[in-house]
């Protein structure tokens, strides 16, 4: 019997894997992080369905690719360290339309604080790109509905060199409620001026699969995922806005990386503050402003 056999939707998975103990359930994160001859299951997956993953993580002390706040333009985007001899072997089925079966891969992470050039290792990553995203939309208090994003940045970051290489980035018009609440630019610093006149969801999705095709990300050949702080972004606010609007989510929204689920995976505690949580565990400053999509 397929060890796989249930692949869930959403974004968390549990498989079975097993240890000298037997049978266990792992929550698939979002990367691996391996355990002292531990085989466990760790796959990146959306609203997609996964037919199947499994990892082994043989002898590793892998630490978690875990500093990443979506669209935060932070200049340590990704992690703090991979220590001594770190490496998993990676292999899953199906996991994405657009990128086709995936093959055993050694995956890694290594810290982005230092400069590249001083790297002594960094294993291959699974992915070639990273799309770090963060979207900042209408809010109130109570709230409003439906929410309408008003902030879509996404971040190109290579997954050799761990350098950022593109950027998209653009302020949306809301059109259900098209006036900010002085709530929502208290908290977003978004001011009435920054969205008047600005594209709709509708023309900053041409724009935004226009951009994928100019950075060659639509190419079958080239595995991308998007990251993003929680499930939020891509599970409930994208796909829920555009139901509401009669407009189609592109596949490559369909699959993420949940680096709350991914830390949580590796440090063994949920990080409830999210993203300040998460810098404290990796010992890391916060660089830039709260709920500002690129800031």
């Amino acid at each position: 019997m397929n060890p796989c056999r249930k692949a869930a939707e959403k974004t968390l998975l549990f498989c079975p894997a097993r240890s000298s103990a037997g049978w266990f359930s792992a929550p698939a994160a979002a990367l691996l992080v391996g355990g002292r001859n531990l085989p466990v299951t760790a796959v990146s997956i959306g609203r997609g369905r996964v037919r199947g993953a499994h990892v082994n993580a043989a002898e590793t002390s892998m630490h978690l690719l875990a500093h990443i706040r979506p669209s935060r333009l932070h200049t340590q985007l990704f992690t703090k360290s991979l220590e001594a001899s770190s490496s998993a072997t990676f292999s899953s089925f199906g996991a994405s339309k657009r990128s086709g079966p995936m093959l055993n891969r050694k995956l890694g992470c290594q810290g982005f604080g230092a400069s590249v050039a001083a790297m002594t290792s960094f294993p291959p990553q699974r992915y070639h790109y990273f799309l770090v995203l963060d979207f900042e939309a209408t809010c109130d208090k109570p709230q409003i509905h439906p929410q309408e994003i008003i902030e879509f940045p996404i971040l190109k970051l290579n997954g050799r060199t761990m350098e950022i290489e593109s950027t998209f980035h653009t302020y949306v018009q809301p059109v259900v409620h098209p006036q900010l609440t002085p709530f929502c630019t208290e908290l977003t610093g978004i001011i009435q001026d920054m969205v008047d006149g600005q594209p709709t969801l509708s023309q900053v999705l041409e724009r935004v699969d226009e951009w994928m095709a100019k950075e060659g990300l639509l190419d079958p050949s080239v595995k991308s995922i998007f990251v993003t702080c929680g499930d939020w972004d891509l599970k409930l606010m994208l796909p829920g806005q555009c139901e509401y609007l009669g407009l189609q989510v592109a596949d490559y929204f369909k699959q993420w990386i949940n680096l709350k689920k991914a830390y949580s995976f590796a440090i063994g505690t949920w990080p409830k503050n999210g993203l300040l949580d998460m810098n404290k565990g990796m010992s890391l400053q916060h660089i830039g402003r709260p709920h500002s999509g690129i800031g």
